[in-house]
């Protein structure tokens, strides 16, 4: 069971501005106007870039925030503009005041962003120690087999002419068959997953051209898609 961190001075920030709030209607009315829905979505710490020296970012996709819906304890609000840190793996929100706020992220169950006309759905995943898998994954494809993404972030040390520390982007794709999740790491691996119809899978992948990689975890997609079809 995740365990509920509030981090009341942010939110005591946040609630000054209420009253305003509500009366200007500055929130969309998917908010509501419930004095606790809005401090359980604002429930969170301001934020500040701790790695302005380092080359790149450490967020998903952009720096610039993205719209998305995130749901927080069952409650799901819309209209909202995100960043996806991928290094601290902590999603970030701006309010209609310009602050920016690292949410909460043992209240987040659900979240989606919008970038290049592409949503992309993520649930949170509790940390558990019989499982490979923990926090913010995207859900490529759920099914009877399914398949998700983790994006991180690393720091390489001195990558930049031996001077500056860079960002590098780990794609790790994962997928859960018969309730048994599997790290992907190769072309190999991921078909040797799919052996019990491994002619059909061969055939499908070269007939549509598909160049299967982790640079491009939308690579894997549509094969699963097929895979399950052909277990229905």
């Amino acid at each position: 069971m995740r365990r509920k961190i509030l981090f009341y001075p942010v939110t005591f920030l946040i609630l000054t501005f209420l009253s305003e709030i509500t009366v200007s209607g500055a929130f969309p009315e998917t908010y509501g106007s419930d004095t606790v829905d809005i401090q359980k979505l604002y429930n969170g710490r301001a934020w500040r870039n701790l790695y302005y020296r380092i080359k790149g970012d450490q967020f998903l996709f952009t720096t610039e925030f993205l719209p998305g819906n995130v749901t927080v304890e069952g409650k799901e609000y819309g209209n909202l503009k995100f960043k996806y840190d991928i290094y601290n793996d902590e999603l970030l929100i701006i309010t209609d005041h310009g602050i920016i706020l690292q949410m909460n992220k043992e209240m987040i169950e659900l979240f989606d962003m919008k970038y290049n006309d592409q949503v992309y759905y993520f649930k949170n995943l509790d940390a558990d120690s019989l499982s490979i898998l923990s926090g913010f994954i995207n859900v490529m494809y759920e099914g009877n087999t399914s398949l998700y993404v983790k994006y991180r972030k690393e720091i390489l040390l001195l990558a930049v002419e031996n001077k500056y520390d860079m960002f590098n982007q780990i794609n790790r794709i994962y997928l859960e068959k018969g309730g048994t999740m599997t790290q992907v790491n190769t072309r190999r691996e991921f078909l040797n997953l799919l052996k019990d119809h491994k002619q059909q899978v061969h055939n499908y992948i070269k007939s549509n051209k598909i160049r299967i990689t982790r640079k491009n975890p939308e690579s894997f997609k549509p094969v699963v898609e097929y895979y399950d079809k052909l277990q229905q």
